[in-house]
């Protein structure tokens, strides 16, 4: 592992030039890894495991028609 000291505008250039010599595709891959690693962190928030849905009638007048 390498440790340098840069400070944070050196840093974000140097990461946005990694970014951009990536092509499209690349870039696409890298997002949707990234969201993955995002949602596995642990958060206060927990879902409600709910095995019911809703059905909803509208009269023909109320979905402003």
């Amino acid at each position: 592992m390498k440790i340098t000291f840069q400070t944070k505008e050196e840093s974000n250039k140097k990461q946005l030039q990694e970014f951009l010599s990536l092509s499209g595709a690349e870039r696409i891959s890298r997002f949707l890894n990234l969201m993955e690693q995002v949602s596995r962190f642990p958060t206060k928030y927990k879902k409600e495991k709910k095995d019911n849905f809703i059905i909803r009638l509208y009269k023909h007048d109320e979905l402003g028609k």
